[in-house]
C-alpha cells in the first residue's frame, strides 16, 4: 500500500500544500518546522481538512473536496503515534496497550496483547504506569497501542525526538521491523533527515 496526497492545508491564516505520490514502506516527511509536517499526519487521519484536494491510502479514497469525500476518522483506521505519545497517565501500560485493541474494529483484530507486547519487548512493564518509563519505553508503549488498533497504516509524529542516539537507533530499528513484519505503509515526521534517510523508502522534503 501507498500514500497518495495532493492537498492544500490551513493552519491559522497560513495555507501551503502537500505533494506526495505513492510509494510503498515508510515514508519519511522532513524539513523545519512550520512547513505543515504534522498538519499532513493529522489531514490524513482525519483530525484536520484540508481546503481543498484529495488523500488515498493503498486505493481507498479517504479525503476528496471534488467528490465530497471525508472519512471520518475512525473509518480511516490509522495507527497515530503522536509527537508527545499521549499515554494516559492514570492507566498502566497493559491497559493503555488494551485501550488501542478495545477501539479497533473486532473483525480487524489481528494482533493481540502478548504477541505486540513479545514484539516490542514491553512485556516486563505492563504493570508499570507512564510516569515510570524511560523515553525509549514509553516511544515502544504508544507504538504498541497504536499497532493494537488494527491500524490499515502508521503516522508516526517526530518518533526520534527526545531521545539519545542509543535509543533512537533502537526505535528506528523497531520501525524498520514493523514495515517488515506486518506490510503496513508508514508516514512519519521527523527533523532527523541524516538518520531516517537510513529507514525510510522515500523521503519527501517540506
Amino acid at each position: 500500500m501507498s500514500f497518495e496526497i495532493d492537498v492544500v492545508l490551513a493552519r491559522g491564516e497560513r495555507e501551503f500544500a502537500v505533494r506526495v505520490a505513492g510509494a510503498a514502506g515508510i515514508t519519511a516527511l522532513v524539513g523545519p518546522s512550520g512547513q505543515g509536517k504534522t498538519s499532513t499526519l493529522d489531514a490524513v487521519a482525519g483530525l484536520l481538512r484540508p481546503v481543498s484536494g484529495r488523500i488515498a491510502v493503498g486505493g481507498t479514497v479517504l479525503f476528496d473536496a471534488g467528490q465530497g469525500i471525508d472519512l471520518p476518522p475512525h473509518a480511516r483506521a490509522a495507527g497515530y503515534v503522536f509527537q508527545d505519545l499521549r499515554l494516559f497517565p492514570h492507566l498502566t501500560v497493559r491497559d493503555n496497550l488494551l485501550f488501542g485493541w478495545r477501539h479497533a474494529a473486532p473483525d480487524r483484530r489481528v494482533l493481540g496483547l502478548d504477541e505486540v507486547a513479545g514484539f516490542l519487548d514491553i512485556a516486563p512493564l505492563l504493570g508499570r504506569r507512564p510516569h515510570t518509563l524511560s523515553g525509549g519505553e514509553a516511544q515502544r508503549v504508544a507504538i504498541g497501542r497504536a499497532l493494537l488498533s488494527a491500524p490499515r497504516f502508521l503516522l508516526m509524529d517526530e518518533p526520534l525526538t527526545a531521545l539519545d542516539p542509543a535509543r533512537r537507533e533502537g526505535v528506528m530499528a523497531l520501525i524498520g521491523r514493523i514495515r517488515d513484519a506486518f506490510a503496513l505503509p508508514v508516514l512519519l515526521v521527523s527533523h532527523q533527515q541524516d538518520e531516517v534517510a537510513r529507514l525510510a523508502d522515500r523521503i519527501v522534503a517540506l
